[in-house]
């Protein structure tokens, strides 16, 4: 079971692990964007790595939430936080979350952040790793999850590193951004990544 401590400990694993991808990130960007996601998803994660969960893991999601609105008032941020307020109300009133529902809030997170960021799936974005991150969760062995979301999210990046982008600034490179990463992609990629223990 996942309580708010376990949360706190991912929280400043994700954070040392982003800092440390933070140029990698703000490089991908840079081809496709303002250049800024590495600075974006560091500073968000930090920010909630400081901050102080409450027990109720609902209450403890809506403070991640809202630690990335502070932080940040770009796309990326914003979507990441519209996420975990999407979880926090699946949440409410919990102390600990179930693995089996990982799944669920994975997915949750997703149809909220398409509709916040008027995305689509197949849009070559952070939407499309959600997505096959929630689809393979849903299949896995508990002690696997934490594998098999890095295997899906690093499969989903190399899978769009062939198609054009076609949501936010980066649709404006059109066929250019054929063979380049998507930043939100390898983004999540390496926040899944911090994961592993």
């Amino acid at each position: 079971m996942i309580s708010s401590k376990t949360l706190s400990a991912a929280l400043a694993r994700i954070a040392s692990h982003t800092e440390a991808a933070s140029e990698e990130l703000c490089s991908a960007d840079g081809a496709l964007g303002d250049g800024d996601l590495g600075i974006t998803v560091s500073k968000g994660f930090a920010e909630a790595a400081a901050t102080d969960l409450p027990e109720d893991i609902g209450m403890a999601l809506l403070a991640i939430a809202k630690a990335f609105q502070r932080a940040s008032s770009s796309s990326y941020g914003t979507l990441l936080a519209t996420g975990f307020m999407a979880a926090a109300k699946m949440e409410k009133g919990k102390t600990k979350i179930d693995p089996a529902g990982i799944p669920g809030l994975v997915a949750a997170a997703r149809d909220a952040m398409m509709a916040r960021g008027k995305g689509h799936l197949g849009d070559k974005t952070v939407l499309d790793s959600l997505d096959a991150v929630a689809n393979a969760l849903d299949h896995a062995p508990l002690e696997e999850m934490i594998n098999v979301a890095i295997a899906a999210a690093a499969e989903t990046a190399e899978q769009y590193r062939g198609k054009p982008n076609k949501l936010g600034r980066a649709r404006m490179f059109g066929e250019r951004s054929i063979g380049l990463l998507d930043p939100g992609q390898l983004a999540f990629l390496r926040i899944v990544e911090a994961l592993r223990a």
